[in-house]
């Protein structure tokens, strides 16, 4: 077992396992906490977790772990880790079962003034059209072909079928499509499961929710973003749904007949893995874009029926009601891209779980109107607390793979908190607290609660204290829509 002994203080904001700590570890281990928050992570298994994932076949740099880590499967969710392309691995472990999972932020000129009284309505509209809970059907039933053009071509299907406006598509990572997906490679259970699913909330910590800028700490960045005080901005936070997890648990299930055909010795089955240029690899590679394209249309679709609910609510009563796109960005992805490593610019797969991508000031991938100041990093809070704006920054190129935390971080498992907190009781909790709550499932609300999760400013704190990250702005709740 390794303990706090065992870490080498970098700074106030970084620790370091080395290699030393496993025999088979390929490389160092690099935790992004503060002393506190790191006390905290031995009450499960992420450190260890880390620690396995440092044993893959073809790391370089080092396996990165966000302040924001708990325990996931195989790798730890807040987990980096960089293999060499091609001769490395990929995991579906290392991305995480909802394939891009991540979080759309839309901007408005809506003041809070204006929007308080209609608040309790636009809750009930977002509720309305933007479905939520488990297996939940969506306003749209792709046909198989229609199913196969959002796979390979995520938002630009919904862009061409009417539900996106240019600039939402600029404003998407990869402008909402990854190429080199491919239908064929998806499961016949797969295709089910994603056929009534589009446009769809799901549950878990999933949500979409209206919150008021409270605070601006950088207002030039936040300008050019569209974000000022004292308004209102929508977040969605979604994935790929039953979609996206069907893959997943496809391809873990084949790659353990893979690591014993390849000769790869791992701690843990749940790391399981495959070449990346093996035949099973770049099935999965082509198949984990399918559901990372769906999940980008999936947002963009639910963002045109929060629009709709916007202007049905707003429109006559409140102007400029409209919402505009400042950022789509994910958290669970593999991604080939091209990182400096000792001097050297080398081509990896980045396995970013539960981390998101956080480019800095210049990077050519970015928004011609981002380039200036660097990639938005959205941060969404636990029910009920903050949300935060970041930035990605020049450190955090050279030094985590362009990558930063995604969110508070669990503290609690989910059948500890429902076990632990009443759901009624936090409703009623957050609407004395002004909060307007749409929730299908008390004990869902219960699981999400915010004593189940890590203080999502003192995990910003770290991240910018560690230089991968700077402050934009803070976000709180006015709506929450859950499943």
């Amino acid at each position: 077992m390794v303990s706090l002994s065992d870490f080498k203080k970098i700074s106030d904001y970084e620790w370091e396992i080395p290699k030393t700590a496993h025999p088979d570890m390929k490389v160092p281990v690099h935790i992004f906490a503060t002393r506190r928050l790191l006390e905290k992570v031995f009450d499960d298994e992420s450190i260890q977790q880390a620690i396995n994932s440092a044993t893959l076949p073809g790391l370089v740099g080092n396996v990165l772990v966000m302040p924001d880590m708990h325990q996931g499967y195989g790798f730890p969710i807040g987990g980096v880790a960089a293999t060499r392309y091609p001769e490395g691995v990929i995991s579906p472990g290392g991305i995480g079962y909802d394939i891009n999972c991540g979080v759309r932020l839309l901007a408005s000129n809506i003041s809070i003034e204006q929007a308080e009284p209609y608040l309790d309505a636009l809750a009930t509209a977002l509720d309305h059209y933007c479905p939520s809970g488990v297996g939940k059907a969506g306003h749209i039933k792709l046909s198989e072909k229609e199913l196969d053009q959002v796979c390979t071509e995520g938002s630009r299907w919904a862009y061409k079928n009417g539900y996106a406006q240019a600039q939402d598509l600029e404003r998407t990572e990869e402008n909402g499509r990854i190429e080199g997906a491919d239908p064929s490679a998806v499961s016949k259970r797969a295709r089910e499961r994603g056929r009534d699913q589009i446009g769809t909330l799901g549950a878990g910590n999933h949500f979409l929710e209206v919150d008021l800028i409270e605070q601006v700490f950088d207002p030039s960045s936040a300008s050019i973003m569209g974000l000022f005080e004292g308004n209102l901005a929508l977040q969605i936070h979604c994935g790929s749904r039953g979609f996206g997890h069907q893959i997943c648990s496809d391809y873990v299930d084949e790659f353990q007949g893979a690591v014993k055909r390849y000769g790869i010795k791992l701690p843990d089955r749940e790391l399981v893995c495959a070449p990346l240029t093996s035949p099973e690899g770049q099935r999965y590679l082509k198949a984990m874009r399918c559901a990372a394209n769906y999940a980008f249309a999936n947002r963009q679709i639910l963002t045109y029926y929060a629009r709709r609910a916007f202007e049905e609510v707003l429109a006559g009563k409140v102007p400029n009601w409209e919402l505009t796109q400042v950022y789509d960005i994910a958290h669970n992805m593999g991604k080939i891209e091209v990182h400096e490593i000792n001097g050297e610019k080398i081509r990896v797969c980045v396995h970013r779980k539960g981390a998101t991508r956080a480019f800095g000031p210049g990077n050519p991938e970015l928004p011609r109107e981002y380039q200036p100041i660097g990639q938005p990093v959205l941060v969404p809070g636990s029910m009920g607390t903050a949300s935060w704006v970041l930035l990605g920054t020049t450190e955090s190129m050279k030094r985590s793979f362009g990558s930063t935390c995604h969110g508070a971080g669990r503290m609690m498992s989910r059948s500890q908190a429902k076990k632990k907190i009443w759901g009624e009781e936090l409703r009623n909790q957050l609407q004395s607290r002004g909060i307007h709550i749409r929730a299908g499932s008390l004990s869902g609300l219960a699981e999400e609660a915010p004593e189940a999760y890590k203080d999502v400013d003192d995990v910003v704190q770290t991240v910018v204290g560690a230089g991968i990250a700077r402050k934009v702005a803070r976000l709180t709740p006015l709506i929450v829509v859950k499943g």
